[in-house]
């Protein structure tokens, strides 16, 4: 019987939510059986095997569901595998908008034991975003554009889907679980 994988994400204006399901794509094409509800009505961990939670990032921070999601469900998650994502900088690779990660990421590394973190970038529609968000890329000078490496997305489904495949990848974790060793 097949693995299965919760990849699930809060996503503000649905391109974080693409990711999630283009991973999700990603782990199914390597027979792993992935589902990608919206987080609002991912809420029953039951029945899953691993967890991939994302979040797009705004002033730094996850999205306060995502943030919620980690809390709520932190003894479910570290019983089981988890892998985070967040998407958030827009802009060229040479010049990403903000150039660092969440400040945020440790603590939800904490409450999911998640064994690794990574973050894509984003995109940036000017016409899908309310009046304070488009005086912040105003501001800050940020080129229009999706800047998202399906490449790298693509691959980091393969890490997952490599990680779930090997044996003893389900056990269960210690009760309060491991600290995430590899964020970036």
């Amino acid at each position: 019987m097949s693995m299965r994988v919760l990849v699930t994400a809060a996503s503000r204006h649905e391109s974080t939510a693409e990711i999630a399901r283009a991973i999700a794509a990603g782990l199914n094409a390597r027979g792993l059986h992935a589902e990608t509800p919206p987080l609002e009505e991912a809420g029953v961990l039951a029945g899953f095997d691993a967890v991939v939670l994302g979040s797009a990032v705004y002033l730094g921070h996850w999205l306060k569901q995502a943030r919620e999601f980690a809390q709520v469900h932190s003894a479910a998650l570290l019983q089981r595998p988890v892998w985070l994502f967040s998407s958030g900088p827009v802009g060229p690779p040479e010049h990403r908008v903000p150039a660092d990660g969440p400040t945020d990421i440790e603590t939800i590394a904490a409450l999911t034991g998640a064994r690794d973190h990574r973050v894509f970038a984003g995109v940036l529609d000017r016409s899908r975003l309310g009046v304070a968000e488009r005086a912040t890329v105003r501001v800050a000078r940020v080129s229009e554009g999706d800047f998202r490496d399906w490449e790298a997305i693509e691959a980091y489904a393969g890490e997952i889907a490599a990680a779930l495949l090997e044996p003893g990848a389900g056990a269960p974790r210690a009760p309060h679980g491991r600290p995430a060793t590899a964020l970036r």
